[in-house]
């Protein structure tokens, strides 16, 4: 900042904050968040903190804008371990091949798990593809789709018998 922090009022302060800071504080949340306007709605609470801060900010003997940074790293810290932030939105698509796969099986692995997984309903499609694509358990699973752990549960089993009717008709 051009002129000392206990020079300036508060608003003048916020002003300036917002002026030499924010694209800064936006870049820095965005790289560890993947994401944005998750990135500027950190900021905005950062700022918000620094105003109900801001007596403290004017007699800092520290750096102001170390502090915004140590902030916003905080809330994103915070945003993180947050169990909504760990949840996927209910309309994921699955028609993407499995991870891990490299070149050719991917693409195969693609081929082949597509069309196996559209003869399913949405609902069992979705708890396959938390439970084997995502690595998650059932209570993860139940609490993301917002469903009773026993409804998972049977959800797969019924996916699976399906399955294996389809794959090798001679088992079911």
């Amino acid at each position: 900042m051009a002129t000392p922090p206990t020079a300036v009022s508060g608003a003048e302060l916020l002003g300036t904050i917002m002026r030499e800071h924010r694209e800064g504080l936006v870049s820095y949340a965005e790289k560890m968040l993947g994401d944005r306007g998750l990135a500027e709605d950190i900021v905005q609470e950062t700022v918000i903190r620094a105003w109900r801060n801001i007596d403290r900010l004017l007699g800092t003997d520290g750096s102001v804008r170390s502090w915004l940074f140590t902030v916003t790293r905080n809330l994103v810290i915070d945003w993180v371990r947050k169990p909504h932030a760990r949840r996927e939105v209910v309309g994921y698509a699955h028609n993407e091949p499995a991870y891990g796969a490299e070149g050719t099986e991917a693409v195969h692995d693609a081929l082949v798990t597509r069309p196996l997984l559209h003869r399913l309903s949405p609902e069992q499609r979705a708890v396959l593809v938390h439970i084997y694509f995502c690595d998650r358990t059932i209570q993860e699973t139940a609490g993301i789709l917002g469903v009773p752990a026993g409804t998972v549960k049977s959800r797969q089993h019924n996916a699976l018998r399906k399955l294996r009717t389809v794959v090798r008709p001679e088992a079911a």
